[in-house]
């Protein structure tokens, strides 16, 4: 039995040292397992203590291990927050390439929407009541009409762009029927390239009734204005017009390339703007538009008015305006009218007589001739006629006599100064030729400086016109409004005591104005005393000098 590794009794001397090799390898890798005691309190007997050499690379191994720890953790932050910014990138690219997409969609959409506004078919034609002016705009089953117009020609030229090069006034007293004939010129061509809307005295209205008719929103619904401070219509209502003037602008270029033929804006009612300075503005924006399109062929404007001042404020800037004046019809067309239309819708024919009192008493003036030849009593309507019109020239314009009150000395002066222009045109009848043969009617006028003179206003004669008591054609001759006015004017001016009373209104006014410019001087305590008044001229002019003069004392 083996007991030790020493025994050599049995163990041969070749066993013997392969063992003690394998010994003395045993004992040298058991000394290094000393290295890695712990250093902490006493040295342990029979071990062996760290060497220094060998401390300092623990330490350094320490170090290493601690860097690679914070190299890979600044390598995962790294990573963390190009991950971040790489997602916060690609987002923003994403929204703002989306942004981008839809603001160019959205003006695509825009000019599509606007171009078809100009297609076939307009909303105006479907609203307009065509049978307004029967005798005008409501066709025979053949096509032809019961009263066509000389100016329809030209009219008809306008609407469908043969006419090109020129913006367009039409003026005329109300009723002449210059809406009917833009409408049926529009019906001829299905509103194709037109587009009409009516003015208003409110710049806003004005604005969205612009945009009605072209087909723009003014950036009303457009969304990306929920990521902004301020959007797109955080504006006044002339610059949303100028902005849309600029998109009907593009409009116009593409379909000039393709058409040829420019569009048409009819601005219908334009003497409903106010006589202001923003009404004066916006006329002003549209017509310098006109005049730029109209050298340009690209749209044709039609400005439709009633009133004088539109034509007075127009002219100052005007180059390549064209003035088209649309009157009373003439005798023959106006009876023959109402001769057709009798035969055709009540079966009977006027005789001449009852045909020329009712010329007589309105008029070639289509809005009266269309209530006269639907009415069954047709002079009977024709005095209704007459009657309104006088009830309207005495409710606007009649004088309080001598009796008045002061208070109403300015609404006196607007009535004394219509009375006095309206008696001046029925004495001027005295001394013209009031009746045409062929014609008709030829009412009496006066030039307008003329009748501002006779009124001794200025101002007063553009609010007649307004309210339809006078009219101021585009040669600058002012008249009665119509035919029933003027037979009013000649009723008032006929009646007895007529001339005193508009006398003592005039001389009631010269006594309250007297009154306003005279100042009173009360003198007191005269007793031996005396005033002396004088005027004295001075550096600044004339002084009102009133000195007391203190009575002399007698000598002893």
């Amino acid at each position: 039995m083996l007991r030790g590794p020493l025994d050599q009794h049995r163990i041969s001397p070749e066993l013997s040292g392969h063992l003690s090799i394998i010994q003395r390898s045993c004992l040298k890798s058991s000394r290094p397992a000393a290295r890695y005691v712990s250093n902490f309190g006493p040295p342990i007997p029979g071990q062996i203590g760290p060497q220094p050499d060998e401390a300092e690379e623990d330490t350094d191994r320490t170090k290493r291990r601690e860097k690679d720890n914070s190299r890979s953790d600044n390598r995962e932050t790294a990573h963390k927050v190009f991950e971040t910014a790489a997602t916060t990138f690609a987002s923003i690219a994403v929204l703002g390439l989306a942004g981008f997409a839809y603001h160019r969609y959205y003006k695509w959409l825009v000019l599509k929407k606007m171009t078809i506004a100009f297609e076939p078919g307009d909303p105006v034609l479907d609203l307009a009541a065509m049978d307004s002016h029967p005798l005008v705009a409501t066709p025979e089953p053949e096509g032809r009409h019961w009263v066509r117009r000389k100016e329809q020609a030209k009219i008809d030229a306008i609407v469908d762009g043969t006419d090109k090069g020129h913006y367009h006034l039409l003026i005329g007293e109300k009723g002449t029927g210059k809406s009917s004939m833009l409408l049926d010129a529009m019906q001829k061509v299905d509103g194709e390239g037109i587009a009409m809307f009516e003015a208003h005295a409110d710049p806003e209205i004005f604005r969205i009734r612009l945009g009605k008719a072209l087909n723009y929103e003014f950036h009303e619904d457009y969304i990306g204005s929920f990521f902004s401070m301020r959007g797109p219509r955080d504006t006044t209502a002339l610059l949303d017009i100028e902005r849309a003037f600029n998109k009907l602008e593009k409009i116009a270029l593409k379909r000039r390339k393709k058409v040829g033929r420019p569009l048409v804006i009819i601005i219908n009612s334009i003497h409903l703007m106010r006589n202001d300075e923003d009404g004066r503005d916006l006329l002003e924006l549209m017509q310098q538009r006109a005049e730029q399109w109209a050298a340009a062929n690209l749209v044709t404007v039609v400005f439709n008015s009633d009133d004088y001042w539109v034509y007075e404020r127009l002219k100052q800037l005007a180059t390549r305006m064209e003035v088209m004046p649309v009157l009373d019809l003439p005798k023959d067309q106006a009876v023959n009218a109402i001769l057709q239309y009798r035969a055709r819708y009540f079966q009977e024919s006027p005789s001449d007589s009852i045909l020329k009192q009712v010329y007589e008493k309105v008029g070639g003036r289509l809005n009266f001739l269309s209530r006269v030849a639907k009415a069954p009593d047709m002079l009977h309507e024709c005095e209704k006629v007459c009657a309104r019109e006088k009830s309207w020239l005495l409710n606007q314009c009649w004088i309080l006599g001598e009796e008045m009150d002061d208070d109403v000395m300015d609404q006196q002066k607007y009535c004394s100064a219509a009375m006095v222009l309206a008696k001046a045109l029925v004495d001027r009848e005295k001394d013209e030729e009031i009746w045409h043969p062929e014609n008709g009617h030829v009412l009496p006028e006066i030039p307008l400086h003329e009748a501002r003179q006779i009124m001794t206003r200025a101002d007063f004669i553009q609010d007649y016109d307004h309210i339809n008591i006078f009219t101021i054609d585009s040669r600058g001759m002012v008249r009665a409004d119509s035919v029933p006015m003027q037979n009013a004017f000649r009723e008032i001016c006929s009646q007895p005591g007529f001339e005193e009373h508009l006398e003592k209104t005039l001389d009631r006014i010269a006594a309250i104005e007297s009154l306003g410019r005279t100042r009173e001087i009360l003198a007191k305590d005269l007793i031996d005393k005396k005033y002396r008044i004088k005027v004295e001229k001075g550096r600044s002019g004339s002084e009102f000098v009133v000195q007391m003069d203190e009575p002399e004392k007698e000598s002893d």
